[in-house]
């Protein structure tokens, strides 16, 4: 158990800015047990979901003001690591040429255009949907989404093949089908008791986003790094989000 909660410690470190601190050894445990990163946004959701329903509350409510609040609070809390993967994933798949030229893209620290277009894309994105998300789904929406969004890098590190040395890595390598499926089953559970089978749709989106990008990934560079896991926790995270505002009027947001 201590190892569990240890684990859990580190995984807010990993995929948050809340200063908890990190270790080697804390990756180490984490890796063990990847599948805790739903619990990990399960909590992070509940505050990004409790801001979202303080802020709406506000007179006058204002619908893009309120997706810019929590835009900003999504990148304050969760920090930009995983858009940066974001940026360089879009940057090698932009490229043009082989294999080995994507990947020298794809590691290189400047932003190019690949990179920025992704980034825009997917925060365009993340506004219109959020703007056009009721009041009272925004809430538990972003709860559900975070939950998908960390069981979807749970789904990308499970089905690909590791292509560099790195943090990445050590994920890739540790995270197989039994970790998969133990997450897979812990987040329908979270997503099915916070918006019933809307909750389920949307996790089931993310997971298909997911496995898109193993894909996308195998196709253009041979295998994944951590920048792959790092665009999967973004791409993921919109498509739930996606996914509950369009089926929100069409599947019921509970089970009973």
């Amino acid at each position: 158990m201590s190892d569990l909660l240890f684990a859990l410690k580190s995984g807010f470190g990993w995929l948050s800015t809340i200063p908890v601190g990190i270790s080697m050894e804390g990756v180490e445990a984490l890796m063990k047990h990847v599948y805790i990163f739903p619990l990990v946004g399960l909590a992070l959701g509940a505050i990004l979901g409790g801001l979202a329903y303080l802020a709406g509350q506000a007179p006058p409510a204002n619908a893009n003001l309120l997706a810019v609040v929590i835009i900003a609070a999504i990148y304050k809390l969760c920090g930009i690591n995983h858009i940066d993967g974001l940026a360089d994933f879009g940057d090698g798949v932009i490229a043009h040429g082989p294999q080995e030229k994507k990947v020298a893209a794809m590691k290189d620290v400047s932003l190019g255009t690949g990179g920025a277009v992704f980034i825009v894309i997917v925060l365009l994105a993340e506004f219109a949907i959020l703007s056009d998300t009721p009041l009272a789904l925004l809430p538990l929406s972003l709860l559900v989404a975070e939950v998908s969004a960390k069981e979807a890098m749970i789904c990308f590190a499970a089905f690909s093949t590791s292509l560099q040395k790195g943090f990445g890595q050590i994920m890739i390598e540790r995270t197989g089908l039994r970790q998969f499926l133990i997450g897979l089953a812990l987040s329908s559970i979270l997503c099915a008791a916070i918006l019933g089978p809307l909750g389920l749709a949307a996790l089931a989106a993310a997971q298909a986003a997911a496995y898109y990008l193993v894909i996308v990934a195998k196709r253009n560079f041979g295998g994944s790094t951590g920048d792959g896991i790092g665009a999967t926790n973004e791409v993921a995270r919109a498509v739930a989000l996606a996914a509950a505002v369009v089926l929100g009027g069409v599947l019921p947001w509970t089970l009973w």
